[in-house]
Formats: C-alpha cells, structure tokens, sequence
C-alpha cells in the first residue's frame, strides 16, 4: 500500500510541474505578443480641404476629383460651417474608409476675421473626429483657406484633441499681404525666406515659428503668370514664398512649386491638372 501511494505522489507531483510550465510558458508567449495587435488599429490619416474667400466647397472639387480618380479614396465627406460656428456633416462614410477626404465649406465664406475662420476649421474638424476619431490628418488651403489653417494652428494647435498634422499644402497663400491692399506685396525676401517688410497680418503670424508643430511635410504651391507681374494676378510671389521663414524650421520638409503660365491664375489654381499631379504626389505617393 505504501508503494502505491508513492507512486500515486509522484504522478501528482510531475503532473503539478508540467502543469505550472505549461502556464509558465503561455504567460511569456501572451508577453511576447507585439503591441501593434493588442492596440486598437490606426484609423489612417484624414485630409481636410479650405476654400478660399467668397468661395464654396465648389473649389474644391477639382482636386478631390482628381484624387478619387488617381485611387487615392473612394470616400468623401462634405462639412458645412453656418455662420454661428456650428459643424454639419452632409453624408457618412465607412469607418473603415481609407484615405479620406473631407471638403470643407464656410456659409460665412466672405469673413476676413481668421481668427473666426480658425473657429470655423477647428469646428469642423471637431465634427469628424467626433463621428470617425482620426489620429492623424493633413490639411490643405487654397488662398484664404491658408489662413484658416495658420490661425487654426496658433489658436488651436496645442489643443489634445486636435488630430496630429503630418502634411500640408497651401496654394495661392497670401501671407504678407495683396497686391490691391498691401505695400509689403513687392518687399524682398532674404535667404532665408524673412520679409524686408511686414504687414500686421504676417507679424501676428510670427507666433508660428514657436507655436507650428515640429515633424510636419509642407508644400506650397504659387502661380506665376510669367507676365512680369512675378504674380498670380491676385497675390504676388514673394507673399506666397514668405511662408517659408514662418514654416520652414520646424518642417520635415519643406518644398515649393511654381506653376508658370495663364493656368497660375490666382482662381485657377485650383483647376489646374498640374496642381493636381503634386498634390497628389506630395500627399498619397500617387
């Protein structure tokens, strides 16, 4: 009888320490398991488009357009921005949409107040993150939709709950002042894109050289009617280039592109099919 129950001891004993390895083992592999699986996916980046003054998401059409046609997305949504401020989303897309692209419009769109149209962008940005919750995003602006991005990041940049910016693209960008309204329109640029002369506008925008975040790929896009007005009829080249002296130090990169020619007009700008190609290029490697 004591021999048997030797024995039995013994089976107990090595079936415990199989037991407790087996355990030992699973709770290392579950360690062991990356990160990337246990965290929930990453929603993708999402790309906000800004009309410019007096415009409509009409201007914007274009070159979503374009960016569904070159395969970059299949989803679209469209914001609008009444005049207290107030975020409508028009349609739905997947929650599983890739590459999405949001066209932003302004019902008060003749508003020269930026740090309104600020409010107005963080309102509809908001909007979406609210419904789809992106981490990432990039934004784009064509003429005064530039200075929604500018005054949105030095109103609101340092919010948490804004998405992290990773590129963007400002076309026909007015940032030291129009031809018609200001003098500083023709000053000169040193080599390190620095105005001679400001205008109040651009040394309000000063504040971004310590307010922009770092990290961030940047492409502007100019019009050059090669009429030599060094313009794109509207705003003059060294306004648009001076974005680069408030930009460039934090950047990633930082890069500019002229479109020489009739189709650098001011409005046609975003029109342009080879507008199209670089933003695409710059923003989805298409």
């Amino acid at each position: 009888m004591k021999n048997i129950l030797k024995i039995l001891a013994c089976i107990f004993a090595c079936f415990t320490l199989t037991a407790c390895a087996a355990v030992k083992k699973a709770s290392k592999n579950k360690a062991n398991v990356p990160v990337q699986t246990i965290k929930q996916a990453d929603k993708g980046t999402v790309t906000f488009f800004f009309h410019g003054w007096g415009s409509s998401i009409n201007a914007e059409k274009q070159m979503v357009n374009a960016a569904k046609k070159a395969g970059v997305t299949k989803d679209v949504l469209t914001v609008i921005v009444d005049k207290n401020g107030v975020a409508h989303i028009q349609n739905a897309i997947s929650k599983q949409a890739k590459n999405p692209i949001v066209k932003v419009g302004y019902l008060d769109n003749e508003n020269t107040d930026y740090h309104t149209d600020a409010k107005y962008a963080y309102a509809a940005i908001m909007a979406v993150q609210k419904q789809y919750h992106y981490k990432k995003m990039n934004l784009v602006g064509h003429s005064m939709g530039n200075m929604s991005i500018m005054y949105l990041l030095m109103d609101y940049g340092k919010r948490k709950s804004l998405p992290k910016l990773e590129k963007q693209v400002d076309i026909a960008g007015h940032f030291n002042g129009i031809i018609a309204y200001d003098k500083t329109s023709y000053t000169t640029l040193d080599h390190d894109g620095k105005p001679k002369q400001m205008n109040d506008i651009y040394k309000e925008l000063l504040k971004m050289k310590s307010l922009y975040p770092k990290g961030v790929s940047i492409l502007n896009i100019y019009g050059n009617l090669n009429d030599g007005s060094n313009s794109d009829g509207i705003v003059s080249n060294v306004s648009s280039r001076s974005l680069k002296y408030l930009l460039a130090p934090h950047a990633n990169s930082y890069t500019e592109k002229e479109i020489l020619g009739k189709m650098g007009q001011h409005s046609k700008l975003h029109e342009n099919e080879q507008v199209d190609q670089v933003l695409i290029k710059f923003l989805w490697n298409r």
